[in-house]
């Protein structure tokens, strides 16, 4: 797959985005997660709750084995609404039984918020003024049970669920940014060089055969030119997919196509990209052993604030900053490369760039074309907080399980592949029926 990029677009090197170290150094306990819907539960933690009126119709929903993408297609439907209509605080994973709010622009009381989906329920429904941004939660709780794997191991997951609590947890972008193929990284690069026809085919082609058998025929009939036959294979749960078969199917160049999609898919495809230059600095890190710690030129992230602040010789000489990260108040931050973002100095910054340039991309290729994503800073850390633990078999056999908060945009697999130490602790093909 990386060889093949750097042919297509010149001399981008983009390899495996995943994360590629641990933090704890106790031995896994192995099992496999996500092998039944119930085993995975993800409950949204509220940033502040609905006052009862306003023009936005917020819902409960619970969904069970749903993409985010057919979420919000059934949404689309149900409430006749456009994309921008609609507003949610996250993306939650599509393996597994998770609880969230969106909310719906809708001045009139619709005649039934039930949705004609069979795995997606509507709790509750209230009124409130705003529209639920991007980013709007507290954070989310898991509870997880991890099977394949004996109760007696319990101890040992007891142990690195500790340090976890006590140290955090590294805040690697997990496979649930980069997609089934692992390769939605390769899509956002292939957009950001205007590389379209590269975009489809990294995104419909058969390309390195990293897909379910299931969508053999589809891929292959776009590789052979069938467009309009292989639209027809796409469901709605690959709503991206299916929309640029039938764009092109319908005469309309790649380029057209893609931008069919919408904005958020789009920005979703680059937002991969920057989170796998974001992975490799974070290996670097924890190679390091710096993940806890903080160096002059290091830019701070404060958990609280989420605010920032650069480290200074003055900020060091106070004293305050082991103390204030040992509680985990504040953390160590890495680059989400972008206009506008705020950048390192000294040793950091030379980390930060020799990750960028080993992609081959720089500065002027992100920020200079009409996709370049707005820049940010991110934890390289996060707090893990109310663990807990218990084992035991069940009905579908045995059984270690494990519950904890993150904050938003943290991964609760990047939590788990700690206490797991499984290379890929998810499902290697996506829900289909």
């Amino acid at each position: 797959m990386e060889d093949r990029l750097v042919g297509q677009m010149g001399s981008m090197r983009i390899g495996n985005p995943l994360p590629q170290r641990y933090l704890t150094t106790e031995p896994g306990v192995g099992g496999r997660i996500k092998v039944r819907p119930e085993d995975f539960l993800v409950d949204e933690l509220p940033l502040y709750e609905p006052e009862g009126e306003g023009e936005h119709l917020y819902l409960g929903i619970e969904k069970t084995n749903v993409a985010h993408a057919e979420l919000m297609s059934c949404l689309r439907r149900h409430f006749n609404v456009r994309d921008n209509a609609i507003g949610f605080a996250g993306m939650k994973d599509k393996v597994g039984i998770t609880r969230q709010t969106v909310s719906i622009h809708v001045l009139d009381d619709p005649p039934s918020v039930e949705l004609d989906h069979r795995r997606i329920k509507v709790l509750w429904g209230q009124r409130h003024r705003n529209k639920i941004r991007l980013g709007h939660l507290a954070g989310n709780r898991f509870s997880i049970r991890i099977r394949d794997v004996e109760p007696t191991k319990a101890p040992l997951a007891l142990r690195t669920l500790q340090r976890l609590g006590q140290f955090g947890v590294p805040n690697y972008f997990g496979l649930q940014r980069f997609g089934y193929r692992c390769n939605n990284h390769l899509i956002g690069a292939a957009m950001l060089a205007g590389e379209w026809d590269d975009m489809v085919e990294n995104l419909l082609g058969a390309g390195d055969g990293n897909f379910p058998e299931y969508q053999r025929q589809r891929r292959e009939l776009f590789d052979a030119g069938d467009y309009a036959r292989a639209a027809e294979q796409w469901t709605a749960a690959d709503r991206s997919e299916r929309i640029i078969c039938s764009r092109l199917a319908a005469g309309k160049s790649p380029r057209e196509a893609c931008h069919a999609v919408g904005e958020t898919a789009l920005a979703f495809w680059i937002s991969a990209l920057q989170s796998a230059m974001f992975n490799r600095v974070l290996d670097r890190r924890l190679q390091e052993g710096t993940l806890a710690t903080l160096r002059e030129g290091d830019l701070a992230w404060k958990h609280a604030t989420r605010g920032i602040f650069l480290v200074t010789a003055q900020e060091m000489a106070t004293g305050e900053l082991p103390g204030r990260l040992t509680a985990m108040e504040i953390s160590p931050s890495g680059p989400l490369w972008g206009t506008g973002m705020m950048q390192a100095a000294g040793a950091t910054s030379l980390v930060e760039r020799e990750a960028l340039q080993a992609t081959g991309l720089t500065m002027e290729s992100i920020i200079g074309g009409p996709h370049s994503p707005t820049g940010a800073r991110r934890p390289l850390r996060c707090p893990l907080n109310h663990p807990e633990l218990d084992a035991g078999i069940d009905e579908h056999g045995k059984y270690i399980r494990v519950a904890f908060d993150l904050p938003r945009g943290a991964y609760a697999t990047i939590a788990l592949r700690e206490i797991m130490k499984n290379d890929h602790v998810e499902p290697d093909e996506p829900t289909h029926e």
